[in-house]
């Protein structure tokens, strides 16, 4: 480990947890259409909404990648099924983003992240559409590599081909860093990278996949773990 020049950081629920936040983006949204669409929400529920999002999921095989892309053609297919047309989308996605921008980092995140930029070019890579100057932490990452813009979404290899490229070194140099045993590990390990497992909760490595060269509890340990190398 001694010649990693470059960390690519996955962000939901490495560097926070999501599932929360989703819920009550999406509970946010609903009370916001409620008051100023109200139509919607008069035909379609909270499950109602999330059958519409799994149908159109479905339909755009080819947009899975693109999660912003998947949520603005479910609102306007609900303007439009409620008669609104398309008018309220840009709005209603600006509240659902700010909410799931809204996030709680796990203790010790931004010293850590600040304690490695020191020594490593710091790539954010996401399946996601985390915003990181919404969320503040933009300034503790050299660049961001998203799905979307990837064409591509972890584990599939382009999206870490593209975040090696952005670091600027080479796959064995760098150093990526997640939760998900298969997006992340197995993903950048079949890519040619070397993998840490942030593994929070104690869980058993699923074998089936390429093991992590290095398991941590939160990436707080990473740092003195590197120096030792």
């Amino acid at each position: 480990m001694n010649d990693i020049r470059t960390i690519t950081i996955d962000l939901d629920d490495t560097l926070w947890e999501i599932h929360p936040v989703i819920k009550r983006a999406e509970a946010r949204l609903f009370e916001w259409m409620s008051e100023h669409y109200p139509r919607i929400t008069e035909m379609f529920g909270p499950a109602e909404f999330q059958i519409l999002r799994s149908e159109v999921l479905a339909e755009l095989e080819d947009h899975l990648h693109d999660l912003t892309f998947v949520r603005r053609v479910v609102l306007e297919r609900l303007g439009e099924a409620a008669g609104y047309g398309d008018s309220h989308v840009d709005a209603a996605f600006e509240v659902f983003d700010d909410a799931r921008n809204d996030v709680e980092l796990f203790p010790g995140v931004r010293s850590a992240l600040s304690a490695l930029r020191k020594r490593f070019t710091l790539i954010a890579v996401t399946n996601g559409n985390a915003n990181l100057e919404k969320i503040g932490i933009r300034d503790l990452f050299d660049d961001i590599v998203s799905a979307a813009m990837a064409g591509a979404a972890k584990p599939a290899r382009p999206i870490f081909d593209a975040a090696v490229k952005a670091g600027g070194a080479s796959p064995v140099q760098t150093l990526h860093v997640g939760d998900d045993p298969l997006n992340d590990v197995h993903g950048a390990r079949d890519a040619g990278l070397r993998a840490v497992w942030v593994n929070r909760h104690g869980n058993e490595w699923p074998t089936e996949y390429h093991a992590p060269d290095i398991e941590v509890q939160h990436i707080g340990e990473l740092d003195a773990l590197l120096g030792q190398s």
